[in-house]
């Protein structure tokens, strides 16, 4: 081909990666996957396009409007051969990591879902490899720990008929020794993880939320109250910690911690003046998956929410409760007749009942 029609191909090529991205960035996720297309037809070995196309296919299968998985697939079968040609890159890894947690959300068997979360861990471990200092693959990793443990430690409790506000340990003895016999090396590992993200980013909160959660349902695996106890009081400072981390952030530069004070969910709830409804996630409803998630809030003075901290929720529901909640608004709560920042509990219930 003469080399004026490869500076063409190129030229062709290039524009059409501008106009996909710039679709991208504006949410145009149809126009992006069609221009990134185009642009990978003309150059199939151009890896810079195939992580773009890829991108903009995982874009738009994780928005809340869709409505198939092919387009799942095709964002993972674009990511995979970006690895054929780039077996290093670090987009596509963690994508297909992200792609492989996500599915396993929609997983009702559980020795599937175990599996799907193995791959996804597979994927950060290679990571890691080559990017030791990704601080989020090792929360990632400390997140599928968590994942896997979740679900068994949720289920001895249903079946003993204890609600989430009762104190352990589990109550049979049994139940508790073998749960702790196939999970406390889990536990332990997802710990070492969020502990290594830590290590990168001391002020990393989610990292420190995902370990109260670890902590605080380890304790129900001890064999007495005083150590149940010594766990809920090591996963309660956690939370503190999260929380101040948190706050500060969302502080300006020389800004003093305002007034504060903690009102009660229920209460508190009497003052919504916009509440947005969660969306379901569609592969949390499909597998059966129901429950509450709950979060401690920090409400700025003006009413909207200003830091959320995760206490308690199964992980397929987490991320639809939170974006609902971020958008809720409430009356400014007054002390002295002056605005002040409020503490609470705010819970999101999704239930598969009509």
């Amino acid at each position: 081909m003469p080399v004026f029609s490869l500076v063409a191909l190129a030229q062709d090529s290039r524009e059409l990666i501008n106009q996909g991205v710039q679709a991208h960035k504006n949410g145009k996720y149809v126009e992006a996957v069609n221009a990134l297309e185009r642009a990978v037809d003309l150059n199939p070995s151009d890896v810079e396009a195939r992580v773009y196309l890829a991108t903009a296919l995982m874009s738009q299968f994780m928005t809340p409007s869709s409505t198939t998985v092919e387009i799942g697939r095709r964002a993972e079968a674009e990511f995979q051969k970006v690895l054929r040609l780039d077996p290093n890159n670090k987009t596509a890894l963690q994508s297909l990591a992200s792609l492989m947690y996500h599915d396993a959300q929609g997983i009702s068997d559980f020795g599937q879902r175990i599996g799907k979360l193995d791959e996804s861990a597979a994927f950060y471990q290679r990571l890691l490899a080559i990017d030791p200092a990704n601080k989020q693959a090792y929360y990632s990793l400390g997140v599928i720990d968590w994942t896997k443990w979740y679900t068994p430690w949720h289920e001895a409790r249903t079946s003993m008929g204890l609600t989430p506000e009762q104190p352990g340990p589990l109550p049979i003895t049994a139940v508790r020794h073998e749960l702790a016999e196939k999970y406390a090396g889990v536990i332990e590992d997802g710990v070492v993880q969020l502990q290594k993200a830590l290590a990168i980013d001391p002020q990393y909160s989610d990292a420190m939320a995902y370990i109260n959660l670890l902590i605080r349902e380890r304790a129900d695996l001890r064999d007495t109250p005083e150590e149940y106890r010594q766990d809920i009081d090591a996963a309660d400072a956690w939370v503190r910690r999260s929380q101040e981390i948190t706050q500060a952030k969302a502080l300006s530069p020389g800004y003093t911690t305002p007034q504060r004070i903690r009102v009660g969910g229920n209460v508190q709830a009497s003052n919504l003046t916009q509440k947005i409804a969660p969306v379901y996630p569609l592969e949390a409803k499909a597998a059966g998956i129901q429950g509450t998630v709950r979060f401690t809030a920090v409400i700025a003075k003006s009413g909207v929410i200003q830091t959320l901290t995760l206490v308690s929720g199964h992980p397929a529901l987490v991320d639809a409760a939170r974006q609902a909640v971020q958008q809720w608004t409430y009356k400014p709560t007054l002390l002295n007749g002056q605005p002040v920042e409020v503490v609470t509990q705010i819970d999101v219930n999704f239930s598969l009942q009509p």
